[in-house]
């Protein structure tokens, strides 16, 4: 059991890493930059952002899905939270895009801080806690069974796209086995024609008999 545990414990530490986004970046006025991430189906995001303030500059947040369905949209956005639960396997897209009115110059970037988590690190046990009245220990085992459950969907979602691949891939082979078959047989047709052919036009032309 011991052995399982030290086992368990880095695949544990990875998938925490992996569901924490924190980046720092500079955009310049008048820009736009996004990030795109991959989420699966029915988990929870949450996210805190900071920009900083340029004088007659402002920058809009927007956060949409491969559709182009907008799911969290700020104007003028300087230092909040978002939060939403995700309807299906998807790409998402955060987005900043920076507006000024100030005419040329030299105008300084602006930082901008992100910290997006998903899945069991969005959650608030410390809420949970409170409301279900759990002791400290029976917390920490709560978030460890959200985490080997939400590691178990992810192993099952490989899978799936396993066999889907799979079986395209097996569909693929067939299909070229298929127009394999049917170019040697167009090929086999054109040649036997073009004997026959040739030996009529030769017959034609008393070069044979």
């Amino acid at each position: 059991m011991a052995r399982f545990g030290v086992l368990l414990l880095p695949l544990l530490l990875s998938f925490v890493v992996q569901s924490v986004v924190s980046i720092s970046f500079y955009l310049p006025v008048r820009s736009r930059k996004c990030l795109r991430e991959e989420i699966h189906k029915d988990v929870l995001v949450t996210g805190e952002y900071e920009i900083s303030e340029q004088p007659n500059t402002k920058t809009n947040l927007k956060i949409t899905d491969s559709s182009g369905h907008t799911l969290y949209s700020k104007e003028d956005a300087t230092k909040g939270k978002f939060a939403f639960t995700t309807e299906d396997y998807d790409m998402f897209e955060v987005c900043f895009e920076s507006k000024s009115q100030m005419g040329t110059g030299r105008v300084p970037d602006q930082q901008i801080n992100l910290d997006m988590k998903h899945g069991v690190e969005a959650k608030n046990y410390e809420e949970i806690a409170k409301v279900e009245k759990l002791k400290p220990l029976e917390v920490e085992l709560r978030r460890l069974e959200d985490l080997s459950e939400s590691i178990v969907n992810d192993f099952a979602y490989m899978k799936k796209r396993e066999e889907e691949m799979r079986d395209t891939n097996e569909s693929t082979n067939t299909r070229v086995l298929y127009f394999s078959i049917f170019s040697m047989c167009c090929l086999i047709g054109l040649a036997t024609w073009q004997v026959f052919y040739l030996r009529r036009f030769f017959k034609a032309k008393k070069l044979i008999e």
